[in-house]
């Protein structure tokens, strides 16, 4: 049974503007100015994710999947359409490196706490339960960029989980992990399902969470060719869209 909606996507559109070479027109109209051409990342993209759902975002590199992500979490506005979030986004980035700010994992969580205004007391404990959560609390005064690839997106969980974002987003999550890092991964996942949370994943990596996802959605060339269940989608043939 589904909850509310906490995500809602009516008829996103997103497009970049690409300007045209000179010889565009062909040597007769050399004398013309560039023109500009138009490129589709998303179009008329709709769909809702509901309270606590698990949902695995398909396609290949190129498909659109991360400036999705990015849409829905506010830092890209659409050309067209509209987006509705109930709650803060968390994102947990392809490359993790990029999310770490602290120089130990109890700094970096410590890092985004700042920015709600806590008091100190409730910041710390905050810091503590999520770490240890995600079964980083050992590490706490560890240099964060010598965490292995699955702890650094254990840490990047470790800050969304203080944060209490309701809405978790993974891009690319098991992108240069080995298979340790994989289990991490998922077992994040897991966690973060029972928590109930509202989670994405967007990937290619379809065998590695196939499993815990509650729906599957596929995109190809900026639009959305399929919206069902797991097993529906793996009985798709989807190299039809690559």
């Amino acid at each position: 049974r589904r909850g509310r909606p906490v995500i809602r996507l009516q008829h996103i559109v997103k497009r970049f503007v690409q300007a045209l070479p000179d010889n565009a027109y062909g040597n007769a109209d050399a004398h013309k100015s560039p023109g500009t051409s138009y490129f589709t990342a998303l179009d008329d993209i709709s769909f809702d994710v509901f309270e606590s759902e698990c949902v695995l975002v398909a396609g290949a590199n190129g498909s659109g999947k991360s400036m999705l992500m990015s849409i829905i979490a506010g830092l890209n506005n659409p050309t067209e359409g509209s987006v509705l979030t109930r709650g803060r986004c968390g994102l947990v980035f392809q490359d993790a490196d990029t999310q770490i700010l602290g120089e130990t994992p109890a700094e970096d969580v410590m890092f985004g706490l700042k920015n709600l205004k806590l008091k100190n007391d409730e910041a710390r404990t905050r810091c503590k339960n999520a770490l240890e959560k995600t079964g980083l609390l050992k590490r706490a005064s560890f240099p964060a960029r010598f965490l292995s690839g699955g702890e650094k997106r254990r840490l990047a969980v470790a800050g969304i989980l203080a944060m209490d974002c309701p809405i978790v987003i993974f891009d690319e999550p098991y992108a240069n992990l080995d298979y340790s890092g994989v289990v991490q991964v998922n077992e994040l996942i897991r966690m973060l399902k029972k928590d109930g949370r509202t989670v994405l994943i967007l990937t290619h990596e379809l065998e590695k969470c196939c499993a815990l996802a509650d729906r599957f959605i596929v995109l190809c060339a900026g639009k959305k060719v399929f919206d069902g269940t797991p097993d529906e989608g793996l009985k798709l043939d989807l190299k039809q869209w690559n």
